[in-house]
């Protein structure tokens, strides 16, 4: 009678739970006051907060789907660029040949290099799965995040590398097939482990990285020539501004995971003026690499006073990329505003190589046949 009358009296009071829900509750299941929960919460939130940032899991609403994550495993977006390139070398090389480039060649070439890029680039995440955990910008990646298990992205990787590379080997030539398979071994097995001793593993990765429009070439002509080389060049002298900008954007990120740099160098005023006078150089040299083409007659006139124009445009955010020497501030490196002189010579070396291999295969010499 006394627990009946209790529970009476407390269904009455505003706010608390209705005498109809609580009424069969035994006296053990009677409502605790609310100031020990708020207590607990608040100190488990102090806990977690102070010293050490949130686990993504705590900060994402929901994980991401298994298609999300692979898109992540397999880097879309460079992957994208990679197919970019290579169509481009399939488009020059097959108007060389006098044929048409839409054909099923091109999407067998394509679709194979497609895979051996998403296989070399599981890979390169199996090897960087220790790393990308301790950068922010790719701690949720899904090997670093546990989502993917080492097993998973190991058979994903090898599956797709060498299936791949044996398929354009049948389908298109085994020159092209064995340069892609090449490519993606040297990008795992030497650029990615050498990340972690010298700054000379930005030199060593761009040549697999300037290899895609070559290998489209290949894909179209069966042979290695001077314009496919020209294509090579072009994609090797891009990469170095490209890479310093994302280096000097995220510089702090990258030393604090142990990946050697210039723009990690311990002094930074001599990691800055280092980090620009590679940006210029090779710049500058883009001036010349990007008239090959048109020296060789692979393109003609409008794409030559197009490369020049486009050039002296990356050469300018490249110059105006000098304005870290007047004052590096690591603070900035990876935050929400970083530097703004290095973000611009990114997103300039994103739009300068597609519109490049716009123009050139719009002037392009050939036959065209549809």
């Amino acid at each position: 009678m006394q627990e009946v009358a209790w529970l009476t009296r407390q269904s009455i009071v505003p706010g608390r739970i209705p005498c109809s829900r609580i009424s069969r509750l035994p006296s053990d299941d009677r409502p605790r006051p609310k100031r020990g929960i708020l207590e607990a919460v608040g100190i488990t939130a102090t806990s977690e907060s102070r010293n050490q940032p949130l686990p993504a899991a705590a900060v994402a609403t929901a994980p991401p789907s298994l298609l999300a994550d692979y898109a992540t495993l397999f880097k879309v977006r460079v992957s994208t660029m990679v197919l970019i390139t290579s169509a481009a070398g399939f488009y020059l090389g097959s108007l060389r040949s006098g044929i048409s480039p839409f054909n099923a060649g091109m999407i067998q070439a394509i679709g194979g290099i497609a895979v051996v890029t998403c296989g070399a680039s599981a890979l390169n995440q199996v090897l960087e799965r220790s790393t990308d955990r301790l950068m922010r910008r790719t701690a949720n990646r899904p090997m670093a995040a546990g989502r993917i298990s080492l097993a998973h992205g190991l058979i994903v990787g090898f599956l797709a590398t060498f299936l791949g590379s044996l398929y354009l080997a049948r389908a298109t030539n085994p020159l092209t097939g064995t340069l892609t398979l090449l490519t993606a071994v040297a990008y795992v097995a030497i650029y990615t482990p050498l990340k972690r001793f010298s700054t000379i593993n930005t030199f060593i990765g761009a040549f697999p990285g300037a290899l895609p429009p070559l290998i489209g070439w290949t894909a179209a002509r069966g042979v290695i020539e001077w314009p496919g080389v020209a294509l090579f060049a072009i994609l090797f002298v891009w990469q170095f501004p490209h890479f310093m900008a994302i280096g000097w954007m995220y510089r702090e990120d990258y030393a604090r995971a142990g990946i050697r740099l210039t723009a990690t160098l311990a002094d930074e005023k001599y990691a800055a003026r280092s980090t620009v006078v590679q940006a210029l150089f090779y710049a500058v040299l883009m001036v010349a690499a990007s008239l090959w083409p048109f020296v060789l007659g692979t393109a003609g006139a409008v794409y030559a006073v197009a490369a020049v124009v486009l050039s002296l445009g990356y050469l300018w955010c490249t110059i105006r990329f000098a304005g870290i020497l007047r004052g590096p501030d690591l603070s900035e490196a990876d935050g929400p505003a970083p530097s703004k002189p290095a973000r611009d010579l990114l997103h300039a070396s994103i739009i300068y190589l597609p519109l490049l291999l716009a123009f050139m295969m719009l002037d392009a010499r050939g036959r065209l046949l549809f």
